[in-house]
């Protein structure tokens, strides 16, 4: 379900990440002047591989950093164009017609910001009817301590796109943040607009938060055993949010298992198979779980979000065999996977 590497961030099953206690910190007691003081064990040294695979990761943030500038840039000499050819265009007609063209501009802004205006006033109500009676969805931040800032951003901004997405749905879901502290609070609060989202931000976690109601937490895992067959208004369902480059595989899993709390994988293949695992980005499960809430049909909000790169697709010529994304020669272990047909 959750994690997985596209738009740069993932979560590993669809769970949120345990707290991981550091055992030996001592009894209590101060050592005594003969012992020797403990020291925590120096990081071990990266693999060559995980060497290899940071420094792809360094390059693709400066690509896309540098493509970022570019676009800042082209997107401010755009606008320079249209003010110069507008100004030009008004210089070239008479005094009349220069100032039915003005009046024709400022009445089409006035239009635009009526628009706007009532855009975001029907946003305010589908949210506001949702924090009563929506789909609660929890997205878990309780472990910030274990990303980098590079990988905080990255979910911090599928985030603000999850936000965007269900205020965009007519049937929008009730959306919670829980464990918000630390540098992911102090990211999160850099977003445009942050403060004024409708939306539960909790520095608390989850267990704290819906406290008297475990029995109705469920944690979303591509590693659980059963299968989420549709969405109950009755449930909470948590989706974690972490950034970690497959450093933690199954770690979600296993804090829910400790927790006591229900866990749940997304029918995924039920439907189709996948090209690589059932991982998926925070926003992606998110988008799922809104589209099926719009259609109450599973098959269709898979295909309406999941990529065509992660799932795969028959090929023209009939054999069904797709290639990984970024793959400059065909893969000895690409697989014939094309939707699964109904039963």
């Amino acid at each position: 379900m959750a994690g997985g590497d596209d738009g740069g961030g993932k979560i590993d099953g669809g769970t949120v990440i345990e707290n991981i206690a550091v055992e030996g910190i001592g009894n209590g007691k101060p050592p005594s002047p003969t012992e020797e003081p403990t020291h925590p064990p120096a990081p071990a040294a990266l693999s060559k591989s995980a060497q290899k695979k940071l420094l792809k990761q360094q390059r693709y943030e400066a690509k896309k950093a540098e493509k970022k500038a570019q676009a800042k840039e082209q997107k401010k000499k755009e606008v320079e164009r249209k003010r110069k050819e507008w100004e030009e265009a008004l210089a070239a007609v008479p005094e009349e017609e220069r100032l039915k063209l003005l009046e024709s501009r400022k009445a089409l802004r006035k239009e635009r910001m009526e628009q706007r205006s009532e855009e975001k006033n029907a946003k305010f109500e589908r949210l506001s009817r949702a924090r009563e009676q929506g789909q609660k969805i929890v997205i878990d931040l309780e472990f910030s301590d274990l990303m980098t800032t590079s990988e905080i951003h990255s979910l911090v901004q599928q985030i603000m796109y999850c936000y965007a997405v269900n205020g965009k749905c007519e049937t929008p879901g009730h959306l919670w943040l829980t464990g918000c502290l630390g540098e992911m609070e102090t990211q999160l609060r850099t977003l445009p607009g942050f403060d004024k989202w409708i939306i539960e931000k909790e520095a608390r976690s989850y267990i704290v938060a819906f406290e008297g109601q475990k029995e109705n937490l469920v944690y979303l895992t591509a590693d659980a055993e059963t299968v989420l067959d549709e969405l109950d208004a009755s449930k909470v369902y948590i989706v974690g949010g972490l950034v970690d480059r497959n450093r933690f595989k199954g770690i979600t899993l296993k804090k829910a298992e400790e927790q006591g709390i229900q866990t749940a994988k997304l029918p995924i293949g039920n439907f189709l198979k996948m090209s690589s695992s059932q991982v998926l980005t925070v926003n992606q499960v998110m988008e799922i779980l809104l589209k099926y809430l719009e259609t109450r049909d599973w098959k269709e909000a898979f295909f309406q979000v999941i990529p065509q790169r992660k799932r795969c697709e028959a090929d023209p010529a009939g054999d069904g065999e797709v290639e990984e994304e970024g793959d400059e020669q065909p893969s000895e272990s690409k697989r014939k996977c094309t939707e699964v047909p109904s039963s």
